[in-house]
């Protein structure tokens, strides 16, 4: 099927999801949406995230697209239960991806979760691991300034590292063995927080994860771009274009071009 995989985010952090299906499914097309303007959404109230979450997914839904991926943690903690009940295309979240991937990946059973705080105070990974492994040690942890750090485009040097190594302390003292890094904005700064945790603990970002899980539903429900034409993607932000061009172009390896857009009131 020709129509493309929709993904949206808070910002420029569900580009780590993208750079993973566009690996793993070459030939589909892909329109993303960032709300940079109004990002981040971890400390927004519930009510907020689940309104600005709705005008992404309505804004998705007049792209006809075909199957939406909620590559934003917070959003899919908050907005993935209601959307998958409401659509009729799939809806795929990041959380039971990676939570999935952690299991896989632990040898002790000590799980470390950063996130932003809407995140954390949710749980989601909490209850996610333990569904998927039942007996868990779970260390969870709220990281506020990551966020903007990645939208600032400020992902390296002394200062990040100062900032990640103080954020992240209360976690040294754990035995976890595996980090999630539990919004997609955190991959982006998985350098210094490898660095920081050290070489023994190992990361998980959703984003591998998440894509072998669009490759199985598309497989299931008969979507596949069965063509071979190079796909057309497609970015939008409510941002500064200038800034998420640049950091998309970065992270993506590729030029990218987005379009300024207002998605205020759509849903």
């Amino acid at each position: 099927m020709k129509r493309a995989i929709g993904v949206l985010d808070s910002g420029v952090g569900g580009l780590t999801v993208v750079k993973e299906l566009m690996r793993q499914l070459p030939k589909e097309e892909i329109i993303y949406i960032g709300d940079t303007e109004r990002c981040p959404y971890g400390p927004r109230p519930h009510d907020e995230i689940e309104a600005y979450t709705w005008e992404l997914i309505e804004f998705l839904l007049k792209k006809d697209v075909k199957m939406i991926v909620i590559a934003c943690n917070t959003a899919t903690a908050v907005v993935l239960k209601e959307a998958r009940k409401r659509l009729d295309i799939p809806v795929i979240g990041v959380i039971d991806p990676g939570a999935r991937a952690a299991v896989k990946g632990t040898r002790n059973k000590h799980i470390g979760v950063i996130g932003t705080k809407m995140t954390i105070e949710s749980a989601s990974y909490e209850k996610a691991l333990r569904h998927v492994a039942g007996e868990v040690d779970v260390y969870s942890l709220a990281c506020p300034p990551f966020v903007p750090l990645v939208e600032a485009g400020d992902v390296s040097g002394d200062r990040v590292h100062q900032i990640v190594e103080e954020t992240l302390r209360p976690l040294q003292s754990s035995e976890m063995d595996t980090l999630i890094l539990g919004c997609t904005h955190y991959p982006i700064l998985a350098p210094v927080i490898q660095d920081v945790v050290g070489p023994n603990v190992h990361l998980i970002s959703s984003g591998d994860e998440t894509a072998l899980e669009v490759a199985a539903m598309l497989d299931y429900q008969e979507l596949e771009n069965g063509l071979d034409t190079v796909p057309s993607h497609a970015f939008y932000a409510t941002g500064d274009i200038e800034l998420f061009d640049r950091l998309a172009s970065e992270w993506l390896g590729r030029p990218v071009h987005a379009e300024k857009v207002e998605v205020t009131g759509i849903a």
